[in-house]
């Protein structure tokens, strides 16, 4: 179903975007073709020079000249801000190596590049997961000390086992994501000449990690405060970019959601003669009450159980060495899994497990794992 999902979103903004923008490229080709004609009308020259000398200029192009001055590419400085854009997956195009070295490497330094980021990503979501919890918690406890009026023991049953609400965080990172963003399209427009609209634009494909290419930012030889701009730009790229992550895995565990209430509804009981309840399919998404609970049957299972999961369940932060040896056994379980599926035995669903559609997750859903309300065990 999440599949069909996707195609089907997928075909809308398909539709959407081809009619807003294919009218707008039909008429820029007349244009062209109107300007080409002139051009060699009132320099006589022929098509296929010009073509030709067009063809040269898209070559200058792609290794980095431009008609404006601009910065040089390869320098240190244009170095950095090149494998910056490589190794946080944005990859603006403006620069790219032409030399077959140059390829080679980048092949094998984006390999490493990539998963050590992905990494950084996933510990700053978790700290971020920390420290929002940790505020809502307070904000609790401070409403539910007006409640009580002093009764400790009503205050005490109250905040035992809470956790914060997918949909408070996720309010929180927006507003966060939307601040940054706001703050850096002012400096943008003010240091680029950019219109606020556009670089806000610039923003949000920057942040996301998109990355089109069609505007780029620190592109020009000088600007005012040069050195106070590259600094500012470098950390608001940074924080916007860890900022938008965050806030997609959020949003993630709301489509999962929704997707959850949209197979209850549609869920239907099977009354084929002859057949008991009817089970459902390993992978497939379900509410959370009527998927059927397993067993904790191989060793990676009991290591869940252990004080990693108990640091979640406090909110406390963990340190790199849990972090590495939670993300073994999530590698571990999707092994074992893939094991299972590829030779046909998948593994039997018990009754006495304490996991829900979220357990046992890999990556950023595995971080927030019993960390947030919706994504508990005992819900």
């Amino acid at each position: 179903m999440l599949a069909l999902l996707i195609i089907i979103y997928l075909l809308c903004g398909a539709a959407v975007f081809s009619a807003l923008e294919h009218p707008k490229e039909k008429l820029a080709k007349e244009r062209w073709a109107q300007r080409i004609e002139q051009f060699t009308h009132k320099y006589n020259l022929s098509q296929d020079d010009l073509n030709n000398f067009l063809r040269n200029y898209e070559e200058a192009n792609v290794a980095g000249i431009r008609v404006d001055t601009t910065r040089p590419r390869w320098d240190f400085a244009g170095a950095f801000y090149f494998v910056g854009t490589v190794v946080s997956t944005i990859g603006f195009g403006m620069t790219t190596p032409v030399t077959i070295a140059g390829k080679i490497f980048l092949i094998f330094y984006g390999l490493i590049g990539c998963a050590a980021t992905i990494l950084f990503f996933n510990l700053f979501l978790e700290r971020v997961i920390t420290v929002i919890a940790f505020v809502l918690k307070f904000c609790h406890e401070c409403r539910e000390r007006r409640k009580a009026a002093g009764n400790r023991e009503r205050r005490t049953d109250s905040l035992a086992g809470w956790k914060p609400s997918v949909y408070c965080v996720m309010l929180i990172l927006g507003v966060a994501a939307i601040l940054v963003s706001c703050c850096a399209s002012a400096m943008y427009s003010a240091a680029e000449g950019w219109d606020y609209l556009d670089a806000l634009y610039f923003c949000f494909v920057a942040f996301s990690t998109i990355g089109f290419g069609d505007m780029v930012s620190n592109q020009r030889e000088m600007y005012m405060a040069q050195a106070a701009y590259r600094v500012g730009n470098f950390l608001f790229i940074l924080t916007g970019v860890c900022c938008i992550y965050s806030l997609f895995n959020v949003i993630s565990i709301v489509i999962k959601q929704v997707l959850n209430w949209l197979l209850q509804r549609l869920e239907t009981p099977c009354r084929c003669p002859g057949r008991g309840n009817r089970h459902t399919r390993r992978n497939a998404v379900v509410p959370g009450h009527m998927r059927t609970r397993r067993e904790t049957s191989i060793e990676t299972d009991a290591v869940n159980d252990s004080e990693a999961d108990g640091r979640r369940m406090s909110g406390e932060m963990i340190s790199m060495k849990d972090f590495l040896a939670a993300n073994k056994v999530n590698l571990a379980i999707m092994q074992k899994q893939l094991s299972e599926m590829a030779n046909g035995h998948p593994r039997q669903l018990g009754s006495s497990s304490r996991h829900n559609e979220f357990s046992g997750g890999v990556g950023a859903l595995g971080i927030m794992n019993n960390r947030l309300a919706e994504t508990s065990v005992d819900r």
